[in-house]
Formats: structure tokens, sequence, C-alpha cells
């Protein structure tokens, strides 16, 4: 029996012998400095926005005639470039045409008229003159006793009658100009609704998309043309609203388009919308280029990278050594005094390389930029990253 006990009390010195040298190690190991890679300040950093989109034309038509008829004539195609006023299409104009020869036809039958009409003032005011001495002469022989007051009376009346038909003369040439006014104002009309026959480029123009084709008949207001203004080719770029905060019109920006991925087209803002997307929570930013390229295709993908500012000095850390972040603050590792801490501090702007600007003061301290399990309260840490110089 004496024995065997003596084996048990071996066996728990032991047993205690290992545990205590087990904790011994794991606390010496806890007391050992962890490595850390921390954040120093950098200078000249750009915050850059992306939003994805496509190319379109700020200023793109659907053109058509305002009448209805068959299409006689075809002068352009896909793909041309029509200058401001060029015809592009006719239609069958005929019937039209003869409306303008009678609107002309009336015009001369309105002037032939007013012609008449003012020979006829002119007969008026001869005969007025004729008769108006004739009474002024049978007055005077009245005042001399020499002709009877019924041929006095008759003379003044011959007058006034001359001078009423000379009233009605001049009347005559007023309706007469009237009508030729309206017959003139009857064949403007009918010449605009003829020159309605001709479809004109309304501004310099790309021809995009043709719709129809020679002998089609087209009804009023049918689109055959559609033209873009090719000095208005942007790009849209939908952005997300948390980062749309700061994107200003006139702000710098760069395209990408996805069939030149090597290429690099400068440009600006030129226009936010007002009116958000609900569906998707993005803001609709149009990005003019001011180095546009040669060809263009509507509807191409396009990447948009806007610079809504350049900082000078800044501490930046990945987002990914951040916890609780709630989009403006959150808590992070920092090293003081070659001990680490955890403090929870206000953030800036975002890279879009996902690293966060810190806008907290740090009074010195350095922040740790990679998350590990070694990392614990009040440890000791070493930083393994110097300062660029």
């Amino acid at each position: 029996m004496p024995m065997i006990k003596n084996v048990n009390t071996r066996r728990l010195i032991l047993v205690i012998g290992a545990v205590t040298a087990a904790a011994l190690a794991i606390f010496l190991f806890g007391q050992r400095s962890v490595s850390v890679q921390v954040a120093f300040a950098e200078h000249d950093v750009p915050i850059t926005v992306f939003g994805l989109g496509t190319v379109e034309a700020r200023v793109l038509s659907e053109v058509g005639f305002e009448v209805g008829a068959t299409l006689t004539e075809l002068n352009a195609d896909h793909g041309d470039q029509v200058s401001k006023a060029v015809v592009l299409a006719r239609l069958h104009s005929a019937e039209q045409e003869a409306r303008v020869a009678k609107a002309k036809a009336g015009i001369i039958n309105a002037e032939a008229a007013l012609t008449m009409t003012q020979a006829v003032v002119e007969k008026a005011r001869a005969a007025l003159a004729q008769r108006q001495k004739r009474n002024t002469r049978q007055q005077r022989l009245l005042a001399q006793n020499t002709v009877s007051e019924e041929l006095a009376e008759d003379a003044q009346l011959q007058e006034d009658i001359a001078a009423a038909e000379l009233v009605v003369a001049l009347s005559e040439v007023k309706v007469a100009r009237a009508k030729l006014a309206d017959a003139q104002a009857q064949l403007d009309y009918d010449t605009v609704l003829l020159d309605h026959y001709v479809l004109r480029a309304p501004y310099d123009a790309i021809v995009v998309k043709r719709h129809h084709e020679f002998g089609s008949v087209l009804n009023a207001g049918q689109s055959l043309f559609t033209l873009i203004d090719p000095t208005t080719v942007w790009a849209l770029a939908y952005v997300d609203e948390s980062r749309a905060g700061d994107v200003r019109i006139g702000q710098p920006a760069e395209v990408r388009l996805r069939s030149l991925p090597r290429t690099v087209f400068p440009g600006h803002v030129a226009r936010i919308d007002i009116e958000s997307d609900r569906v998707n929570e993005e803001r609709r930013v149009y990005v003019a280029c001011d180095q546009c390229p040669e060809t263009f295709h509507l509807g191409e993908q396009a990447e948009v990278f806007i610079e809504t500012a350049h900082l000078k000095a800044v501490t930046l850390i990945p987002e990914t050594a951040v916890t609780g972040f709630d989009g403006t603050s959150g808590s992070v590792w920092i090293v003081i005094d070659e001990r680490l801490h955890r403090r929870t501090v206000q953030f800036g702007a975002r890279t879009l390389d996902g690293r966060l600007v810190i806008a907290s003061d740090l009074d010195g301290a350095l922040a740790v930029t990679e998350l590990h399990n070694g990392l614990r309260e009040g440890r000791r840490a070493k930083v393994a990253t110097e300062a660029s110089p």
C-alpha cells in the first residue's frame, strides 16, 4: 500500500508540474511582443468615386415628317454625318404643290382686283372734282338770282353723290387690299405645308438609324431617322448614393470604355440628376469628355472615375482593420508606448481601394492596419513597418 501511494504522489506531482510549465509558457508567450503593421501619413492622396454606366448622347432626336405621304427620296443612312438644314428625305407632294399654284393664282386675281378698285377711286375723284366746280358755279349764279334754286340744289346733290361714291370706292380698295393680304397669307400657308414634305437636318448630326425605306407610306409624326449631336456625347454613370455625396459639377473625371480598356479619356462632371434611382439607390452622374474618342457606340459600357478631393496629408487605414464600422466611426487598434489599445475613431473620405481617412486626432498613436488573433489590450507591440522617407 505505501508503495502505491508513492506512485500516485509522483504522478500528481508530474501533472502539476506539467500544468505549471504550460501555464508559465503561455504567460511568457503572451508577454512576448507582437509584430503589427501600422499606418503612416500619406501625401497627395486623391479621393476617387467610381461609377459604372454607358455611353449616351445628350441631344438625341427621333425626326420625321409632320404630314403623311409616300416616301419618294432618301438622302441619308446609318452612320452618315449630315450638316444642319441638309435635305434628308422627301415625300410625294403633288397635291400640295397644286394648292400652292392655286394660291399663287389667287394672288394674281387679288392684285388685279386691287388695280381695278384703285382705277375706280381715280374715276370717282375726277367726277367729284367736276361736280364740285359745277356746284360752285351754280351756287354763285343762285346768289346773283341768275338760276333757280332747283338747279342749285340739284348741283349740290350731285356733288354729295360724287363724294359718297368716292368713299365707297376707297372702301372697295381697302377690301381689295385685304383680299390680297388674305391671298398672300394663303400662299404662305400652303408654302409652309409644302415645306413639311421635305425633311431637313435640325443640326449637324450623325444618323444613328434609318427606320424606313424608299416607297414606304409614312404617317404624320412617324420617326424616319434617329439623329444625335456628336458634340454632346457623354458617359452616364450610376454612382452609389453612399459615395455620391461629394460629387460636384465641374470635378475632373476619367472614362474607360469597355472596348478600349487601356485608354483613359479625360472629362468632367457635366450634370448630376436631381432624382436618384429609388430601386438601386444610385445617383445618375453625367461626365462630358474633354478629349473624346474618334468613334463611339451608344450604350457601350463605361467605367467612370471622379476625383472629388485631393488630400495633402492624411492617415489611411483599410476598412478591413475597423470593427463596428457604421459609415462614420468604428473601433481600431492603436499602438501607444509600444502597447496595444482599442479606440473608437471618426472617419472621413474613403479611397477607391477601400481605405478610410482617419479624421480623429490620434495624439501620436499609430493605427494598426491588419487584424489577427494576437492583438490584445495592453500587449506589447512592435511596429513592423517604417515610415517611408
